[in-house]
């Protein structure tokens, strides 16, 4: 029998990406909402209701009320919310099953996932372990850059880069965003790594279309106590040792192109790529991932697997 998926804002970046990896699947059904209907509020609870599995790819305040319109009682419905209305939330779990045994197994029985944010996911797969083992401590001052391709930014930034028929001068050129330093991903980076206060980031978008390259740096001095670049690189290769979905990357310049390290490699995978560079003095951590892949579509289909005691990596290319 088929699991019963619905995708509430199908039509989005992230609803669109989901339906494609699973349109080949023959264990769910995806039910499909007459366009009439898709803002219909008791259409809409109808497929809710009737669904297994309902992703949420939706504006924060339109996930919160379609969570709302689950029935008293159901409690078969299960919600994987791409937005980042929940992803603080006690009584969800956040869909990073890599972190630890404890995070898959709350997502594995949980009814509400959050999904995590891009930028959020290669920061959080960089400190989280890092913190929570004791290697750097929660008060550390952490800062972070990250940088995107445009499809990150939803409908309107993909149709400001890809319908001019000539693309503004100021738009070739990366461009820092988010100088206020409130940057909607901050929350769950801050209480999902467990810090103390939330770090600087710095996004950047550019001119490619998808693909995403996080990078924090460290200092030696700062820490409990003193670790070198392959002191940590044994250790990301101990805690991600059996997760499909996480490699760490040599010790070396193998993994550069000509001495650079690009941001698209990982692109159309569900994979997420773990560096460690420096020296005594400065350590750089770097994460490269699919901002569609790993970072929204790729994650949510990986949770929606562990929730259904189906093969984690169904549906999804390494």
């Amino acid at each position: 029998m088929a699991y019963k998926v619905f995708i509430d804002g199908r039509h989005g970046t992230t609803g669109l990406k989901i339906d494609e990896r699973l349109a080949a699947r023959r264990d769910v059904e995806v039910l499909d909402i007459p366009d009439a209907e898709r803002k219909d509020p008791a259409a809409k609870a109808r497929y809710i209701n009737n669904a297994d599995i309902v992703f949420l790819c939706l504006p924060d305040a339109a996930s919160r009320e379609s969570v709302a319109l689950l029935e008293p009682g159901n409690t078969r419905t299960r919600f994987l919310d791409a937005s980042t209305a929940h992803r603080t939330h006690p009584a969800w779990a956040y869909g990073l099953p890599e972190l630890s045994s404890t995070h898959r197994a709350a997502i594995h029985s949980a009814q509400r996932v959050a999904v995590p944010g891009c930028h959020a996911s290669g920061f959080i797969l960089l400190v989280q372990p890092l913190v929570a083992a004791g290697l750097v401590n929660a008060d550390y001052p952490f800062s972070a850059t990250s940088v995107t391709g445009y499809t990150g930014g939803g409908k309107e930034m993909i149709a400001s880069y890809e319908e001019p028929a000539q693309l503004p001068e100021a738009m070739k050129s990366p461009r820092l965003y988010a100088v206020g330093l409130a940057h909607k991903h901050l929350p769950e980076m801050q209480t999902v790594c467990g810090l103390s206060h939330s770090p600087l980031f710095t996004p950047i978008v550019g001119n490619f279309a998808q693909g995403m390259l996080v990078s924090v740096p460290l200092l030696p001095r700062l820490l409990p106590k003193t670790l070198a670049p392959a002191d940590i690189q044994a250790f990301y290769q101990g805690h991600y040792a059996d997760q499909p979905f996480v490699k760490v990357m040599p010790a070396d310049d193998s993994a550069l192109d000509n001495g650079f390290l690009p941001a698209t490699a990982c692109n159309d995978s569900n994979r997420a790529e773990i560096f460690v560079f420096g020296h005594q003095d400065q350590i750089l951590l770097a994460c490269r991932l699919d901002n569609l892949g790993k970072g929204a579509s790729g994650a949510a289909v990986q949770c929606m697997n562990i929730m259904l005691d189906t093969d984690e990596a169904t549906g999804l290319t390494p």
